[in-house]
């Protein structure tokens, strides 16, 4: 916690980096099921996926530099990172949920 934040009684303060993230998340995962036409089976772990995605990626574009931010956002960087959270969530989710049939059992 930084200084201000002692200042204030302790409590310490929730940059928007996190919410910015969660809404590039769900602009892609959006985007996702407007082009399939269809919600995937794996929508939560999808959604994970994208969220921790972006904001890692705003991590990143933070470091590196970006070409598209948004106050101190790194819009490019997020998206990138979010669709490659998307494509972790859809290669490594089967794997860890099984498909309906063998639920239903």
């Amino acid at each position: 916690m930084g200084p201000g934040a002692r200042a204030r009684g302790g409590v310490g303060v929730i940059g928007p980096s996190l919410i910015l993230a969660a809404i590039v998340a769900l602009f892609h995962v959006s985007l996702l099921v407007a082009v399939r036409g269809r919600v995937p089976d794996l929508f939560p772990l999808v959604a994970i996926g994208a969220l921790l995605g972006a904001w890692a990626g705003d991590a990143i574009g933070g470091r590196l530099g970006d070409v598209w931010r948004i106050g101190d956002f790194s819009v490019a960087w997020a998206s990138i990172l979010a669709w490659a959270g998307i494509g972790f969530a859809f290669t490594l989710g089967p794997l860890a949920v099984r498909p309906r049939e063998e639920r239903r059992r």
